[in-house]
C-alpha cells in the first residue's frame, strides 16, 4: 500500500512537470498520440483500479449482493405472503360455506319445531276444549239434576198445599212428602 500510494505522489508531482513539457511543445491535435501522457493515465488508472479493487469493490459487491439477497427474501416473503393470504382466503369460504350450512340447518330444525309447537299447542287446545266441554255437560247435567229435584219439591210443596187446601186439613209435611215423591216416582217408572 505505501509502495502504491508512493506511486501516486510522484504521479501528481510529475503531473506539473508534465504540463509545462506540454506547452513548450507545439499544438497537437486531440487524436494525436502522446506517449507520456497514456503512459501516465494508464498508470493512474492501474493504480486507482488496483485501489478501488482491494477497498471499494469489496464493499461495493457486499452491498450489491446484500441488496441482491434483501430483494430475493423480500420476493420470497411476498410468495410466503400470498400463499398464506390465499390460504386465509380459501378457509374463510370454507368457514363461511360451512356457517351458511349451520344457518340453513338452523332454520329448518327451527322450522320443524315451530311445527312440532304448533301441532302440539292444537293438540292441547284441542283436548282442553274437550275436557271443557265435558265439564260443562258435567254441570249441565247436575243443574239439570238439581233443576228437576227443585221442580220435584216445588211441585210436591205446591201438591201438598193444594191436597191440603182440599181436604182442609193439615197433614204431617214429612208424611206428605214421602207420599208424593213415590207417586211421582211411580209416574217416572211408567214414562220409561
Amino acid at each position: 500500500m505505501l509502495r502504491l500510494l508512493s506511486i501516486l505522489t510522484l504521479t501528481l508531482a510529475a503531473l506539473p512537470a508534465a504540463a509545462q513539457e506540454a506547452a513548450q511543445e507545439k499544438p497537437r491535435g486531440l487524436l494525436d498520440p502522446h506517449a507520456g501522457l497514456m503512459f501516465w493515465t494508464l498508470l493512474i488508472f492501474v493504480a486507482l483500479w488496483l485501489l478501488l479493487r482491494k477497498y471499494a469493490f469489496p464493499a461495493i459487491f457486499a452491498a450489491v449482493e446484500a441488496r441482491e439477497k434483501a430483494l430475493e427474501d423480500a420476493i420470497a416473503a411476498a410468495k410466503r405472503d400470498r400463499e398464506e393470504a390465499a390460504k386465509l382466503l380459501e378457509e374463510h369460504r370454507r368457514q363461511i360455506d360451512a356457517a351458511r350450512t349451520d344457518a340453513q340447518r338452523l332454520i329448518a330444525d327451527g322450522a320443524k319445531a315451530g311445527e312440532k309447537i304448533r301441532t302440539e299447542m292444537i293438540e292441547a287446545a284441542r283436548h282442553q276444549q274437550q275436557e271443557i266441554l265435558d265439564r260443562a255437560r258435567q254441570e249441565i247435567g247436575a243443574e239439570r239434576d238439581r233443576a228437576i229435584a227443585e221442580l220435584r219439591r216445588e211441585a210436591v210443596d205446591l201438591a201438598i198445599k193444594g191436597a191440603s187446601k182440599v181436604i182442609e186439613r193439615n197433614l204431617d209435611d214429612e208424611t206428605n212428602r214421602k207420599i208424593v215423591e213415590q207417586f211421582l216416582g211411580s209416574l217416572q217408572k211408567s214414562e220409561r
